[in-house]
């Protein structure tokens, strides 16, 4: 759509997980390698945690790709939503015994036995939960007694659990105190800095073939980051749209504009206007709308009260001038180029 009027080979933010972008950030770095112990040694319980859009998934699918190996077996969930007798029938589809989801005990039984023999040929085993915040609270018992299985000298199965700042709030609660006990990592996700958004979208464009500098403006960069907070999932949605708007326009480097034009859009901070909450609620019409009274300065002179309106026309823009048409105008129109 928009890749040769940028010189770009593909779309650069689009919110797949896709490996190729990876961008790490401090943070981020060392996250992945926490996740990368988790999954290749014998911890027990790894723990990450992070606002909605910050990477987790990605940073997830990342390690899992880096710990790849013929002897090890991961099994993920990506929605937890379960009840319990689904959650064994996945387990057991995933781990290659579907003869074992005909109950629980059966699961267990084979289950034992392979993570046993794996773990004698120097493999590991381990459960990863995405979303896990989404988890229902009878599940959380049945990872911990999960986790529980182990020899004198190493555990077996390795849980990691990714999710939400909700997700600590559930380990908080006292039910749940003996599954917390068996955290051994834990680490989280923060937004990015100023800095690092900055090269978030840098890293992003050269990938996709295209340096940073032709496309954005430092100013553009600067609106962008407020109006995202520095989560890369809103980075991604601002300068995608962003990048539609300008070849719409036909307008590149992108700048600050064209970025307060897609917050408008997406009702994000820095649009040029009072954030949504603090909108005032609209009044009568402007026709209508009383004027403050003005005191009298006698008793014999009454107060009256007058009725005018605050309403002035706008002059429409010339037609002919594209200085003067808003942008608005133009992503009205990005269609007319398809």
């Amino acid at each position: 759509m928009y890749e040769a009027f940028f010189g770009l080979r593909e779309r650069p933010f689009q919110l797949t997980p896709n490996p190729r972008f990876l961008f790490l950030s401090a943070g981020h770095r060392e996250a992945l390698a926490t996740l990368r112990y988790g999954l290749s040694s014998s911890p027990g319980i790894t723990l990450l945690l992070g606002e909605a859009g910050t990477g987790k998934t990605t940073l997830l699918q990342a390690a899992l790709n880096a710990e790849q190996r013929p002897t090890h077996r991961n099994v993920v969930l990506s929605n937890p939503t379960l009840t319990r007798s689904e959650f064994y029938e996945i387990l057991a589809e995933k781990c290659g015994l579907p003869h074992a989801a005909a109950s629980k005990a059966r699961f267990l039984l084979d289950f034992q036995r392979g993570v046993l023999e794996r773990h004698g040929a120097g493999g590991v085993t381990a459960i990863v939960i995405d979303e896990a915040q989404s988890l229902p609270h009878e599940l959380f018992e049945e990872v911990r007694l999960l986790a529980n299985l182990e020899t004198p000298t190493a555990k077996l199965v390795n849980v990691v659990l990714v999710g939400q700042r909700e997700l600590a709030d559930h380990l908080n609660d006292p039910s749940l105190r003996q599954l917390k006990q068996r955290v051994s990592l834990r680490c989280s996700l923060a937004p990015f800095t100023l800095g690092e958004t900055a090269s978030y979208i840098a890293t992003r464009l050269k990938v996709a073939g295209a340096d940073a500098a032709g496309v954005f403006t430092k100013d553009a960069v600067q609106a962008i980051y407020e109006a995202s907070g520095g989560i890369p999932r809103t980075i991604g949605v601002v300068c995608d749209n962003a990048l539609l708007g300008g070849y719409a326009a036909q307008r590149k480097p992108i700048d600050p504009p064209i970025v307060a034009d897609v917050c408008r859009d997406f009702d994000l901070p820095g649009n040029g206007g009072p954030p949504r909450e603090h909108v005032a609620t609209p009044g009568p019409p402007a026709e209508s709308r009383p004027v403050p009274p003005r005191r009298a300065t006698s008793e014999a002179e009454p107060v009256k009260v007058r009725w005018a309106t605050t309403e002035k026309p706008v002059p429409a823009p010339h037609e002919d001038d594209e200085e003067h048409v808003p942008i608005a105008a133009h992503r009205a129109r990005r269609f007319w180029f398809f």
